[in-house]
Order: C-alpha cells, then structure tokens, then sequence
C-alpha cells in the first residue's frame, strides 16, 4: 500500500483537534472511525461475500497504517434476512444512532430502497457495491455506487458484438435487469443488420437444458448470457452435457466474475468463450491483496469457504474492498468533523454529512478495480476500465480493454492471436462424416473384426491421413446416417453430409461432396482436391456382324465404282493405242515372210481381259510390245498395285477389329431420344446440376428425369451401374467416378465428353476455423505430388483389353484418289507415245515410197480400229504403198487387204 500512501500524502493534514461531546464524537483528531454495514443472508450462506470483504478490508486498513495512521477503522455489521425491508430499516437505524460516517449495503433492492431513504432525510452517504436499477428521477444525494454504471456497461457489450462481427446474437438474461444492461444493443439492430433473438432463462429452477436445446437446434452460435456468475457456473457445466463447448459456439457472459470461475474443463474444447472483467490483475499491488485473500479464505472454515469461488476474488468483494478504502481517503482529508449520533425519529440530519459527501465524491483511489471516480452529480462510476478477456487453452487472456471514453481497444498480438484455441488444430480429435463410394470409402477386406477408422480405405481415408500429419489432429470417421451427399428439398431442408455440417455433428465431410453454389451457402469448403465433369457412363456398343459382303467394306461405294470406271477406261484406251501403234501388228506367219496379212492381239474383249487380269494380280497371256502400249500397262499395273495394297491392309484391320455402333454419343442424343432411359443420383449434386441449370438440352433432360423420379433417379452410383449393366439405362454421373468403374468393369465406358467442370472439396460447418488450415494442407499436397499418387494408386485396376487400334475406316478418295491421277496421266502420255510411233514410223517409210495418198492413210486406220478384226493383208503397191500397211522390208510394196 505504500504506492496508494504516496498519491495521498499531499492531501493528508495533521489531526490537531480532539474534543469529545456528549452526543457525539470528535473526529479532528480521531482515534476510532466507525462504519456501518447491513449484509444480508440465505439459508445456505450464513456469511456473504460482501461481509468478508468488508472485514477484510477493515483488518488491511488497521495493519498498515499508511492510510491512517493515527486512526484505527472499525466496523458494526448487522444482518437481515433477504428482502426484509422493515428489518433492515430497523438495523440502520440502530447503526445511525451508535455513529457511522457511512453505511454499506444492503444489496437487493426493496431493502436497499428503505436504508437509501433514511440516509438521505438523516443526510449519511450510503454505499453500495452492486448493479442498482436507474431511477428516472434519481433525488438520492447522499447515494454512492462504485459498480460501473449501467449504460457504461450497455456501451461496452454493443462494442464486443461490433468487433466480433456477429451477424446474429441470441441475447440470455436471468431477469428484467438484464433487459436494461442490453439497451444498446437492443437498439443497435435500428442502425446496424443485426438480427437478434431475446430468451429468458427459466426462472425458479437452474436447469436451462431444455432452453439450450432449442438454442441448438435453431443454430444459435453466438450468445450473450446476463445472469449471476453462480448461475454461469451451472450453464458450463449444461452447456458441456449439450455438447455445445465446441468451436463452433460463442459464449460471451456479461457478469464479472468469469475470471473467477473454474474454466479447466473447457480449456480444450476450442469453445469461445469472452467476458469483462473489472479487477486489474496484471497490478502487482492487486495480485498481493487477492492472494492475501484467497490464504485467507482458504484458511476459513468449511461454511464460509462455500461462498468463495476457489478461494478467489470476486468482483463484488473487491468492490466492497475499494469502498471500505474509499472512506478512509474521504476521512483523512476531513478536518474538524465530529461523527454524530443520529435517530431516526427526530429527523436530524448529520451537520458533516454534506461537506463528508463531497471528500467522498472527490476522492481518487487506485484500487483492486482499477481507477476510481466517482460523478460528483449523482455519485456514480462512469469512468472505468474494462478488460475484455477470452478462454485460452493456456487459461484466461486479456486480448482487449473497453474504456468508457475510448471504447475498445485490442492489446492481443498477432502471435497470441495464432494461438487461439479455433485456430489450432492440434491435439484435436475431429468427428469426420463421410459416405461409402468406391473408391473415396470402402470397406476394409480383413479375416479379422475391424473397429473404427481401421474399418475404412480408399482415397478420402488416405487424404485424411495426409491432412492429420500435417495439422497434428487426430479424428473419428463415421457414415452419413441417411446414405446421401446433401441437397435441399422444396421446404429448403438440407440432408445428407450437408446437414450433419449444419448442425455440428460432425466437423469435417471429407467425401467425394462436390462443391456447389447452393452448397457453398450453407457450409464452407476448401480448395478443391479433385477436379472433375459430369459425363455419361453406358454400356460398351456390340460389335456389327459381318455380312455377306463384308468384304466390300475396306473400300467404300464411290471407290469401287472409280475402279470399275477405270478398268474400263484402261481397256479402251488400251485397244485404241494398240490399233494405232504400227508396232502391235505382227506377221502371224512368220515361216512365210512373204504372206500379207498381219495381226494385232488387242481386241476390245482383250484389253478388257488384259485390264481385269492385271487387277486381280493375275496377269494374262498378252503382252504389250510397243512403247505406248506397255506405258498403259505399266501405268495400269502400278494403280492395280496400290489398289490392292490398300484393299488388302483395309481389309486385315476390317477382319480384326471389331466394329462398333453406339446409339448415343452425347447428351445431346439423350435429350433427343426416349427409348434410352437415364437420371443421377437422387439428392447429389449431378442431379442439382440439371434441375438449376437453364440451359435448353439439359433442361429437357431434367424434365424427362423429374416426369420419372422413381425410375430414372437412383440411390446411389451402386444402384446406377446395377442398371445400366442389366437394363437399357445411362447413368450421368462425375467422370472420375466412371474412370475408376471402366477401369474394372469392361462392360461399361464413358460416353462423350464432360458436361461441366467442378471440384471435390472438404466440406466444413460455416465459420469454422478448421477450413483455412484444411485448405493449406490440401495445396501442400498437391504441389508435392501426393494426391496425384493417391489417385494412381486408386484408380488402377486390372485393367480392360486396350485396343491397339481404332475402329477401321473404310479407304475414300481422299485416302487414295492419287493413284487415279496417275493412272490418268500414264494414259494420256501413252496417246501421245502411240501418235510419235505413227508419226514415226510414217517417216520412215517415207523415205522409201514417193507419195502417201490421204485416201490409203485413211482406209489403213478404218482397217486397224475394227474391234473384231485381230489381222489384215499387207498392201500392194500402186504407186505409193499406205502409211498403215507399209512393213519393215523396204523393196516390198504391201497389198491392203484384210482377212479374217
């Protein structure tokens, strides 16, 4: 107390007069200064908080006298029963009339009524330490209250819902004072979107179990508890029974005495727990006087050691102790005052009350509640100090302090704010719920019974396992009760995993749940682990029988025709160069020189034999020997290479790979049929997909799904792949769900390409502290490669025959066309090779004969292009020998004539 001595030496005067008087005493040099309290008491408390403090503080101000050093404090206490007003009267009256510079207590208020109005007529300050209902026309002058003043403290917990950004706030009160303390906050929904409920607790009874469970059921996290600090003892300990000391709560209890309370076993819960608190225990000064007083009350008998809270102190008993302090300030600073004794009949006030009452108003004290200032106008306490503290895993923080002017003001750091309980994770055990999808969750195959999370495998159980390792929780897997992923039905209800999240059953989903808008409303979910589509799973087509022209098929129609169009073309032109080449007619008889009669084996019907022949890589017994015509043979049996080249490797790939012949390839072609039935799963988010989507196909696909929701809608991907397997069925469901089923069913195949693109992510409850640190984790992951591992250890499976080839195409005139250009030129350049042989050989027999009439030349190639004559007579010379007829042998002159 030596630093409390030093703030008042300056005003502390020498006690010069000591004078006694018969009806009363002299106090400008005392030796014993009374003071009064009236305390009131229960059955079960035969000593009130109030009265230990009071002595207390009378016995600390005794023992050091620093404070008063020639004066010794005593006390008279009288007790009354709970709310006996006349009693209490009675018993301040007989304090006023022993003499007493102040009275103290009652508390409750008919009582406190009664002694308030005597002191006033008798003109004695009156004390009070606890919250006292606000008179609208307060005339109580001689009326002292160092409990913070109410519309402070209304101020303060409006600024606590400001800061923590409460959208919603479930406001608990014990009784009607309660209402009067939430003032501000009551009207703050006038200024700011706050919505907020008002709930009694029930009175007569401290069992608010069944007034929690309806708070929990209509997901009331945020709640404001105005009751006695005895009555937030027993809310803990139903609000643990509730199950509702989890991260997900927060519980901010107006009274005072939080600090006080046994908060061990919340600790750990991650619940978030807030409150003021009015005694400034970083004080080294207040923390010797509260261990003094909990040795003390520690030490005390077994009767009065019940009305202590762990033997701490609370704020009702340090207020009581700074009171006690705060007469004994007013009373050194008194001079030449006598204490006179007073009674109630004669209405004689105190002739020193007045001028005591102002050195009262005007006294500054540093005590265990901080700095106190009383309002010289009404004698309240509006200047004050608030710490704002939170339940940690490490006990109670202080992480802001509410002044009455500045407001609040945050003294946590960033480094104690990440040790907040909600945003660790460690030494945490997670309930996870979760749904049994292959291959996400699957049941564990084992010779053994399997128990808890060892039940389970599959890529989800991996990826938690991935998760705990690296954020240091440990968690309990557990099946969706209903079987179902989460959607809304037409009343707005949620099911499924979703659902669970909602009401906090489980803290995690951790399932294939896709991540959706409506969803993403409700619940909040990390980055996404899996990145996927909706897409069509059906039956693999079977394959086309053969039929009896199969073999047609390497080349398609057009081609065939082309061919046959060739072959015949080659023919003609075939016989026409070899009737027009000199050099394909020959002397049949070759024994007989001198025979006339020549012949040329390239009829019409054998050139269309030579032509047939060399298509079917058979060739045939004629062969051309002049220059023009081998250039059409040559270029014919190039084309018939290439040709059949191409038929026979078509035709290998035709015989070997299977056909096959799919009626839908998109979900276009399912919108435009009926005959093939398709749907989803119900409640999954495939089937929200088409019944939110407002796109035209897949609109019309939701409408044939809703017209049929028993058939078309299954339960689940079991269900589906059940039907598609065994009926005329098209299940559209994620693309990495087929992926793992056509990789072990070779049956089935996925049909055209994805619908949409979304992600799978780790569903967790709204505002939960878990969805940062999950989200964290799951990138780290995926930069490491892990979840990629995990998929490919997953998904591989046996595996279905790979095809090695694509489904065979019949050859087109884009494929092989050029071989027709080809064979083009070689018959237009085997023309012009036929045209120089004639030419050719014209000239040379010019040299021999002297004229060429235009009349034999004529007449020698009428003869040649017959098509059913193969020889002809060699012409006779008439003077000059025809163009056409003229042979090798230069004196001979040929007769034109032909025979058959």
């Amino acid at each position: 107390m030596e630093r409390d001595a030093n703030f008042h030496r300056g005003s502390m005067l020498p006690l010069l007069w000591i004078c006694c008087f018969t009806s009363g005493i002299c106090v400008a040099s005392p030796q014993v200064l009374r003071i009064g309290g009236i305390f009131e008491t229960r059955e079960n408390e035969p000593v009130s908080v109030e009265e230990l403090a009071f002595k207390f503080a009378v016995t600390s101000i005794n023992r050091n006298r620093t404070l008063m050093p020639n004066t010794t404090l005593t006390y008279d206490i009288q007790r009354v029963n709970l709310f006996d007003s006349f009693e209490a009267s009675r018993r301040v009256c007989d304090q006023l009339a022993l003499g007493v510079v102040a009275v103290f207590g009652p508390s409750h208020s008919s009582s406190m009524s009664a002694v308030q109005s005597i002191c006033n007529a008798l003109e004695v300050p009156h004390v009070q330490t606890r919250w006292k209902h606000p008179s609208v026309d307060n005339k109580d002058t001689f009326y002292i209250n160092l409990y913070p003043e109410y519309t402070s403290i209304s101020r303060a917990i409006l600024d606590v819902v400001t800061f923590f950004k409460w959208k919603s706030v479930s406001v608990v009160y014990e009784d009607s004072t309660g209402l009067m303390r939430m003032q501000e906050l009551i009207k703050a929904p006038s200024k700011n979107n706050l919505k907020i409920r008002i709930r009694q607790l029930p009175t007569g009874s401290t069992d608010a179990r069944p007034l929690l469970k309806e708070m929990k059921k209509g997901q009331e996290f945020c709640i404001i508890f105005d009751c006695s600090y005895q009555m937030a003892s027993e809310l803990l300990k139903q609000l643990m029974s509730m199950g509702m000391m989890t991260e997900y709560y927060h519980f901010f209890f107006t009274t005072l005495d939080l600090f006080a309370l046994d908060l061990e076993p919340y600790r750990y819960s991650g619940v978030n727990m807030t409150g003021f608190r009015l005694l400034s225990l970083d004080n080294p000064y207040v923390a010797s006087v509260m261990e003094k007083w909990s040795t003390e009350r520690l030490q005390a008998p077994p009767k009065t050691d019940k009305i202590v809270i762990n033997g701490v102190m609370t704020t009702e008993a340090a207020l009581m102790y700074d009171a006690v302090f705060m007469v004994a300030v007013a009373s050194q600073r008194a001079s030449q005052m006598t204490v006179s004794s007073l009674q109630c009949h004669r209405h004689k006030p105190w002739r020193y009350g007045p001028r005591f009452m102002n050195l009262f108003k005007e006294a500054r004290w540093d005590g265990l509640t901080g700095r106190i200032v009383l309002n010289k106008t009404d004698g309240l306490r509006r200047d004050f100090d608030l710490d704002l503290i939170s339940l940690r895993e490490d006990g109670n923080s202080k992480i802001a302090v509410w002044n009455s002017y500045t407001g609040l003001n945050l003294t946590e750091t960033s480094n104690e704010k990440n040790k907040n309980i909600t945003d660790s994770m460690a030494n945490r055990t997670l309930i996870v719920t979760t749904i049994l999808e292959n291959p996400y969750v699957m049941y564990k195959k084992s010779d053994k019974v399997l128990y808890g999370n060892d039940r389970f495998e599959g890529f989800c159980l991996d990826l938690l396992k991935e998760l705990s390792n690296i954020l240091g929780f440990s968690y309990e897997v557990k099946l969706v009760s209903d079987g179902k992923y989460g959607a809304q039905n037409d009343k707005g209800e949620w099911n499924g995993m979703v659902r669970e999240l909602i009401d906090h059953i489980a803290d995690l989903a951790v399932a294939p749940l896709t991540i959706t808008y409506v969803r993403e409303k409700v619940i909040d979910f990390s980055k996404p682990f899996m990145t996927l589509g909706i897409s069509i799973l059906y039956r693999k087509p079977n394959g086309t029988n053969p039929g009896v022209f199969s073999f047609l098929n390497p080349l398609t129609p057009d081609i065939w025709m082309y061919v046959l169009l060739a072959c015949l073309g080659v023919s003609c032109v075939l016989f026409v160069i070899a009737r027009f080449t000199p050099y394909e007619w020959y002397n049949p008889h070759p024994c007989n020189p001198a025979s006339d009669v020549v012949q040329n084996n390239f009829t019409m019907l054998n050139s269309f034999w030579f032509g047939v022949g060399a298509l079917m890589q058979q060739g045939s017994e004629l062969m051309p020997k002049a220059l023009s015509t081998r250039i059409v043979g040559g270029i014919w049996w190039f084309f018939t290479l290439i040709i059949i080249s191409s038929y026979t490797a078509n035709l290998a790939a035709f015989l070997t790979v299977e056909r096959m012949d799919s009626p839908i390839e998109s979900a276009d072609d399912l919108a435009k049929q009926t005959k093939i039935e398709y749907g989803a799963v119900r409640d999954g988010s495939t089937m929200t997909f088409f019944k939110k989507s407002k796109i035209s196909t897949y609109e019309k696909m939701w409408a044939f799904m809703s017209s049929r929701k028993n058939t078309a809608l299954v339960k689940n991907n079991r269900e589906g792949i059940t039907r598609v397997l065994t009926t005329d069925y098209a299940l559209l469901m994620e693309s990495t769900s087929i992926e793992y089923i056509s990789q072990r069913n070779c049956n089935l195949t996925q049909v055209g390409g994805l619908i949409d693109s979304k992600g799978y992510g780790v569903g967790t409850p709204i505002g939960s502290p878990y969805r940062d640190k999950v989200t964290i984790a799951i990138l780290q992951l995926q930069e490491e490669g892990k979840l990629h591992m995990m998929k490919e250890k997953w998904w591989r499976g046996s595996g279905c025959p790979e095809e090695d080839n694509k489904e065979a195409s019949a050859l087109g005139v884009e494929n092989i066309g050029g071989i027709f250009i080809v064979l083009a030129a070689g018959l237009v350049l085997s023309v012009f090779v036929a045209i120089g042989e004639f030419i050719y050989k014209s000239r040379k027999n010019s040299d021999i004969e002297e004229c060429v009439s235009f009349s034999d030349v004529m007449e020698e190639l009428g003869i040649s292009f017959r098509c059913h004559r193969s020889s002809k007579k060699r012409a006779r010379p008439r003077g000059r020998a025809g163009l056409g007829g003229i042979l090798s042998h230069p004196k001979r002159i040929l007769r034109k004539e032909t025979v058959a």
